[in-house]
């Protein structure tokens, strides 16, 4: 092999890997691909916030617990097939996570939700 084939081949090896870590830095940041995987492939949503980020336990317990009817209206989609759960860290704090049975579901809750969070609770969408 001539020295200038096995230079571009090693220039090209570098940039190769220069953006496989360019990429990887951009999903660290974004999670883009998982979020498609999760909605695309699952059929999922997930807010991806870390457990320091999340309210307290008993913030969400309180909040679930104001907002009854809108949990009735929402386990109402699809009885049975439809389920509330509230999920802790180890630091105390919690969020909500909704299972559902079908996409038709997940549409129906989050037009009920109509937002980012359950009243300030980051929240999952999770299709069983």
């Amino acid at each position: 092999m001539s020295r200038k084939r096995k230079a571009l081949l090693l220039i090209s090896a570098v940039f190769v890997l220069v953006v496989c870590v360019g990429i990887l830095l951009i999903e660290i940041q974004t999670k883009v691909v998982r979020r498609w995987v999760d909605d695309v492939l699952y059929d999922n949503r997930n807010h991806y916030f870390p457990c320091e980020q999340l309210p307290s336990a008993s913030e969400v317990e309180r909040i679930i617990g104001e907002r009854q009817d809108i949990i009735h209206q929402i386990e109402a989609v699809n009885p049975g097939f439809v389920e509330i759960e509230v999920n802790t860290c180890g630091e105390g704090n919690a969020d909500i996570t909704f299972w559902y049975a079908s996409h038709k579901d997940r549409i129906t809750i989050e037009q009920i939700i109509g937002s980012d969070t359950f009243f300030g609770v980051p929240y999952n969408l999770h299709n069983r």
